[in-house]
């Protein structure tokens, strides 16, 4: 309760909702952060995880490269990167991209490679190219399992986006980090509370999409399994 009492005094002083440290500056550079990765992620796993699990080939050497990017410390990401090219966006960006590739790959992979080759192989018989077969068959009985992997990733990038105070940039981690090292508790509490409810959003948001973009009868035989 004192955790809430904190936040609520915290999120209603006037003085939070303005200038460049003001909460809807901070909450721009997160969005921005979190969808500008969540976009390149989606670029990079999505058409890899979709020509892995349509040809049955490559699929365990890109699981284990992603499986291996997903062990890697999402910090020490940054500052390697930050040795590397120096301060900026770029660090932040190749830490979470990092982060998000690995369950947007495997659960596109794994949703293509378990449709039912019965299926497949019946679209095939009616005449269908296999770009026909993906996209027209494979893909909306694996949609389920691709919003999961997108879903995932997108909460992971938006807990994990706090990295970007490290570097000098915004977000909600600048009220985490400056709260800090001001030992300003009802800051670090308000920027972490904001994080917690912009994942809570966010997995919404990719619930609702669910029921626009997975078919029907998808959703009804995940039910009955």
């Amino acid at each position: 309760m004192n955790i809430l009492r904190l936040f609520w005094d915290w999120f209603t002083e006037p003085g939070n909702w303005n200038g460049t440290d003001g909460i809807p500056t901070r909450l721009t550079e997160h969005l921005w952060y979190s969808g500008l990765s969540l976009l390149i992620a989606t670029a990079i796993g999505l058409p890899l995880g979709l020509l892995t699990g349509h040809t049955g080939r490559g699929g365990f050497l890109a699981a284990s490269l992603a499986n291996f990017a997903r062990a890697l410390p999402t910090l020490g990401v940054v500052i390697l990167v930050v040795l590397v090219y120096g301060v900026g966006l770029v660090p932040v960006l190749a830490s979470l991209i990092a982060l998000a590739v690995p369950p947007i790959l495997v659960n596109t992979y794994e949703g293509i490679r378990t449709v039912d080759p019965d299926v497949k192989d019946a679209a095939r018989g009616m005449g269908m190219t296999e770009r026909e077969v993906l996209f027209k068959v494979e893909v909306p009985a694996a949609m389920s399992l691709i919003l999961l992997g997108m879903r995932t990733a997108a909460i992971q990038i938006v807990a994990t986006a706090t990295v970007a105070a490290y570097v000098s940039l915004g977000g909600f981690g600048r009220y985490i980090f400056d709260g800090f090292q001001r030992q300003d508790y009802k800051s670090v509490v308000g920027g972490s509370v904001l994080v917690v409810l912009l994942a809570v959003i966010v997995a919404g948001i990719f619930l609702a999409l669910r029921r626009f973009l997975v078919p029907l009868g998808v959703r009804q035989r995940g039910k009955v399994a």
